[in-house]
């Protein structure tokens, strides 16, 4: 099966497709995973309407995710996630150098969240304040 655009009648079969988690055993585990997507979209969402940024916790979710779909992660989540999170969730990809320089489509033209990004560079370079 081809995967041209991804909508509500394929997504599910190409998150199947690329699943790969060698712990998982059941559908449950299957799904389990997938809420990861639905933790994420949350937690941004929270970011975007009460400036609280979880950094840590988002790092994690986005790090399992790549672990288990691979390079599918970026197309999913921008499937997944509203418009208006998406500079948010770009910055996150392109911090973990997941977003693919080809081919070139709209999403290279979403601007990034220049405070998300501060963030990030702040734990990456340990300069964290409790």
């Amino acid at each position: 099966m081809r995967f041209d655009e991804l909508n509500e009648s394929n997504y599910l079969l190409f998150a199947i497709k690329f699943y790969d988690n060698p712990q998982a055993v059941t559908k449950d585990d299957f799904e389990d995973d997938l809420k990861r997507m639905k933790y994420i979209k949350r937690l941004l969402k929270r970011y975007k309407r009460d400036g609280e940024l979880k950094i840590h916790l988002l790092l994690n979710h986005f790090i399992v995710l790549y672990n288990i779909f691979g390079e599918a992660a970026t197309p999913m989540l921008f499937f997944k996630i509203e418009r208006e999170l998406w500079s948010v969730l770009k910055t996150f990809i392109i911090f973990l150098g997941k977003l693919p320089e080809y081919p070139k489509c709209y999403i290279h033209d979403i601007q990034v969240d220049l405070y998300c990004l501060s963030q990030l560079y702040k734990v990456y370079n340990g300069k964290e304040q409790d």
